[in-house]
């Protein structure tokens, strides 16, 4: 067994991996599995990127726990969402942003 997989029964965060969901993401459908952050579906998804800083440069996960808020999206019409921290749920609607340059 891998050294990172968490067996199933010592799994303490109630992850079902053999669970599907699906999320919108600009209106595309994306699949991923219940447990999954939403930076975690859009990287399996090969998203490496989903929102631009304010000099254009690309934008996606950096430190993937929540301090840099490089990967900020809408969720459910909440904006600044980390996809790093917040879990995925079947049937969120998620939205790209980008901070324009002033």
């Amino acid at each position: 067994m891998s050294a990172r997989l968490v067996p199933a029964g010592a799994d303490r965060t109630g992850r079902r991996p053999d669970v599907p969901l699906r999320i919108t993401v600009d209106g595309e459908p994306v699949d991923g599995v219940d447990g999954q952050t939403i930076a975690g579906v859009l990287l399996a998804a090969g998203r490496r990127t989903w929102r631009r800083g304010p000099s254009g440069a690309p934008r996606g996960v950096f430190c993937g726990i929540g301090a840099c808020f490089d990967c900020l999206l809408t969720v459910n019409g909440v904006r600044d969402v980390r996809a790093c921290r917040r879990r995925a749920r079947d049937g969120d609607a998620v939205a790209t942003q980008s901070r324009e340059a002033r």
